[in-house]
């Protein structure tokens, strides 16, 4: 064996468990149906694809080409209350799309529910599954996150879709490599990774493994930010403009000291929140007169019940509510049935379309920049026709909070164009490897019906 050979034996491939397949759903744009093919070749992938570019009809027309060419069922699990957003947009598509809460619900073709839902079913029983804002299985907890990647493991077909796998937390990244049995976390920190200067809960990539990380991903993972990335027209998916504003309230000044210093502890964060409650509510009511319909995001119960209580007609959607509840609220704030919502980025901060609105308040800051991103990008999205305006309220003292967020989005901002940059050419090659070739035809003669033909017809 030549070194050359030896090192291409070192190479990891992915090799493909799908089939070849090109969907003719008419509702599809071009870049979507190659993406589509794509991961129906792979069999086993994932499609990071920005918010708006269309994961719910790929992931439907992907579980609806499986389900054509095995006869079996797929299961599709989503946040609560994108359930019945999926089930309206496949209606709207053509796809017929099942919502259930056990298996006795489930029906053939394709079936859909909630992650909370998921113990109530038989995982044998469907030969795909879809992970729709798959990036919110980091939030489970260790052995829960564990329980569903081991659920899934000879699941035949599996598809993974989110819009933001933050591209420097890897733990994400293993976790989805993991479910698509494509390589274990710790099998990719080994390969990959060292630890970041003794600090075993760090890592850091090895500076002669990015390039190789990157095609690693590129093998198994789709990452777009706009069709562009991948040679398409992007001009549809500009958006408009996005204007964020940043509201002070003062904060009480300790009579020790004579101006007023930056909370820095975690503790001292939520004493600041806390003691800012009435003025944030104030300022965030006052910022709520004048707008036609309005989506306030807060994390606490105590602003999310001073919240719904001091701006009129507000709903209020928070955990201890029923499913139900939960589900009426959501979707009516989409169809504008509901003017005012008031809920958490953990409840309703993943999946939800809501384009029909263009103001934002957060009454509040935490310091997950995924959540804030994510919120936002609930109204600023494909399909938006206005300038989304979004209004940050917080006190004087959590200064540091804001300042953490806008480090973590220069880093996400940063990363995430690496990511791009470093996959675009590859992934341009996989698309083009997956689709078919179609040479135009130009007629140079005219074509005549021979003599004999014209008398039998």
């Amino acid at each position: 064996m030549t070194y050359e050979e030896f090192l291409k034996s070192k190479q990891i491939t992915i090799n493909p468990s799908g089939f070849d397949c090109e969907s003719n759903n008419k509702y599809l744009f071009d870049f979507q149906r190659d993406i589509t093919g794509w991961a129906l070749k792979k069999g086993k992938s994932a499609m990071f694809l920005d918010t708006g570019l269309g994961k719910t009809i790929t992931q439907l027309s992907w579980a609806d080409e499986i389900c054509k060419y095995t006869g079996g069922k797929i299961l599709i699990l989503a946040p609560l209350a994108v359930s019945k957003q999926t089930v309206r947009e496949g209606q709207k598509f053509g796809i017929k799309v099942n919502a259930c809460r056990s298996q006795i619900d489930a029906k053939d073709g394709i079936n859909i529910t909630n992650y909370e839902m998921l113990h109530r079913f038989d995982i044998n029983d469907f030969v795909g599954v879809v992970l729709d804002e798959s990036s919110i299985i980091k939030s489970f907890s260790g052995k829960t996150t564990q329980q569903m990647l081991d659920l899934f493991i000879y699941t035949p077909y599996k598809l993974a879709c989110t819009a933001t796998p933050a591209p420097n937390d890897y733990e994400e990244l293993g976790n989805h490599a993991e479910f698509l049995g494509v390589m274990s976390r710790s099998e990719m920190l080994a390969t990959f990774f060292v630890h970041d200067s003794g600090d075993t809960a760090k890592w850091r990539l090895k500076g002669h493994a990015e390039t190789e990380f990157w095609k690693w991903i590129a093998s198994w993972a789709m990452v777009v930010k706009n069709p562009e990335d991948l040679g398409y027209d992007g001009s549809k998916y500009k958006l408009p403009k996005l204007n964020i504003q940043t509201h002070f309230v003062e904060s009480p000044v300790n009579e020790n000291m004579f101006i007023v210093l930056p909370a820095q502890t975690l503790d001292e964060r939520r004493q600041a929140r806390k003691e800012s409650l009435k003025e944030r509510v104030n300022k965030t009511v006052e910022l709520v007169q004048g707008t036609d319909n309005c989506l306030v995001w807060c994390d606490y119960n105590d602003e999310s019940t001073a919240l719904t209580k001091a701006i009129p007609g507000a709903v209020e959607v928070k955990g201890s509510d029923t499913p139900e509840h939960k589900e009426n609220a959501l979707i009516g704030f989409a169809t504008n049935d509901v003017k005012y919502l008031v809920t958490k980025p953990k409840i309703a901060g993943f999946g939800m379309n809501w384009q029909n609105c263009n103001d934002v308040i957060f009454c509040g800051l935490s310091d997950s920049y995924e959540r804030f991103y994510q919120a936002i990008r609930r109204c600023y999205r494909f399909g938006q026709t206005k300038e989304v305006n979004v209004h940050v309220v917080i006190s004087e003292k959590e200064e540091s909070v804001l300042e953490n967020i806008k480090r973590k989005e220069e880093q996400a901002q940063k990363m995430s164009r690496n990511m791009v940059d470093l996959t675009s050419e590859i992934l341009k090659n996989e698309i083009r490897n997956t689709t078919r070739n179609v040479i135009d035809y130009n007629p140079k003669q005219k074509l005549e019906i021979p003599s004999w033909l014209k008398e039998v017809i």
